[in-house]
This record gives structure tokens, C-alpha cells and sequence, in this order.
């Protein structure tokens, strides 16, 4: 394939994320019914290359009104630094020690690289590690004892979405869902996904398995 057709491809996949945030206004509702209720822990929320608070707004909005204490990370837009910022260490520490409990790290494609090597630093500060479109393949560090989610999308046009899968590992899956990479931050099955994650108990985690009334849009595990 030309490279011309190739980003025709990518452009045209990409732009179901206005049709997802269209669902996500429509449902949004709905989910926050369906949705298994919070147990008030905080979750700091990382947004993508490109984006900023603003980008998870959508997300941060759904994760309030289930009970969780959400934060944004307050450092504008993610202008793609190689290494993640002291004020972010900063910014989880003050977050556990007003809590007094530890807090889950939600992170949008390099948002997730971020909140992975967060969570290397101090995984005696995260309850678990959830990262949407994020390339945490290959030889990224990954903490020991501290539940990781990595969802992914097989038409992800961004991030390949081979990069995003896990190696095998305890505490560790990968979720496949259907939608574009621009969108995994207000796309229905996330938000499913992202609730459903938040919601194990604390050392009582277990691997997901979509609710029954969301399974039309979640794919069966299959081999990766």
C-alpha cells in the first residue's frame, strides 16, 4: 500500500472519534447507571501527545459521578517529554498523602508510558494502572504487584496497537475494544472498561470480563 493510501487509512479511522463522543453524549447517562459504583479512591487521569486536561474532561466527568476523587494532571498540554515530569511524582505523592490510601493512574496513550513509569518509581503509591492506546510493549519497565490494564484497539490508526500488549505477566491484561485511538478517552467501551477496573477491590483483583449487557461492544478475548 502507498504511503498516500496508507494515511487515507489512518485519516479515515481516526475520524470515528467525533461518532464516539457523539455515543458517549448520548450514553453517557445510561453508563453512569449501569456502571458498577466507586469507592471514593482518587484517580489521577494522563492525557495523550497533543492533548491536555481538557482531552480527558469527558472521562474524568464519567469517573466523578461513579464516586471516584479524579484529578487531572495540571501541566497543560503533553508536549511529548521523554522522561515524566518531577511535578508529576509531586503531584501522585500529594494525592496519596491527602487521601491517605493509594490512587489508580489512568494514562491515554503516552499519558500511559508516563503513569507506567510512575508506577515503576512507586508502586507502593498505586492501587492499579489502567492505559488506553499506550506503546508499553517490548522492554518498558512494568511494577511488580500492581494490577495493569492495557486497552487496545486492532484499528488503532496511532499507536500500533501490537505495541500496547502486555507481555505475560501476574496482574496483567490486555482489553481489546473496537474504536479509534482519538477516541479511547470518551468511547463507550472504555468508559465500561475503565469502570469496571476501577471498581475491583483492592487486593482483590481479578481479570475483566465484559458485563453482559456490553459485550455487543467488546470484543471476545482472542489470541493476540
Amino acid at each position: 500500500m502507498a504511503q498516500r493510501d496508507r494515511w487515507q487509512l489512518a485519516l479515515a479511522r481516526e475520524a470515528r472519534a467525533a461518532p464516539e463522543m457523539a455515543a458517549f453524549v448520548a450514553l453517557a447517562g445510561p453508563l453512569v447507571v449501569n456502571a458498577p459504583r466507586g469507592d471514593g479512591h482518587p484517580v489521577l487521569v494522563l492525557p495523550g501527545l497533543g492533548g491536555g486536561d481538557t482531552s480527558t474532561r469527558p472521562l474524568r466527568w464519567f469517573l466523578d459521578r461513579l464516586g471516584y476523587q479524579t484529578y487531572g494532571w495540571g501541566l497543560g498540554v503533553n508536549t511529548g517529554s521523554r522522561s515524566v515530569s518531577p511535578s508529576l511524582h509531586e503531584l501522585l505523592a500529594a494525592i496519596v498523602a491527602e487521601h491517605g490510601r493509594s490512587a489508580s493512574l489512568v494514562g491515554w496513550s503516552l499519558g500511559g508510558v508516563y503513569a507506567s513509569a510512575m508506577s515503576a518509581r512507586a508502586p507502593h503509591r498505586v492501587r492499579s494502572l489502567i492505559t488506553l492506546g499506550s506503546p508499553l510493549g517490548g522492554r518498558r519497565r512494568l511494577a511488580a504487584g500492581v494490577p495493569t490494564s492495557s486497552v487496545y484497539s486492532r484499528t488503532d490508526a496511532i499507536v500500533p496497537w501490537r505495541s500496547s500488549l502486555l507481555p505475560a505477566g501476574a496482574l496483567r491484561e490486555n482489553i481489546e475494544v473496537r474504536g479509534s485511538h482519538l477516541g479511547l478517552g470518551h468511547n463507550p467501551p472504555v468508559l465500561v472498561v475503565v469502570a469496571d477496573r476501577l471498581s475491583q477491590p483492592e487486593r482483590g483483583w481479578e481479570p475483566f470480563v465484559a458485563p453482559r449487557w456490553a459485550r455487543r461492544w467488546i470484543p471476545e478475548p482472542a489470541p493476540v
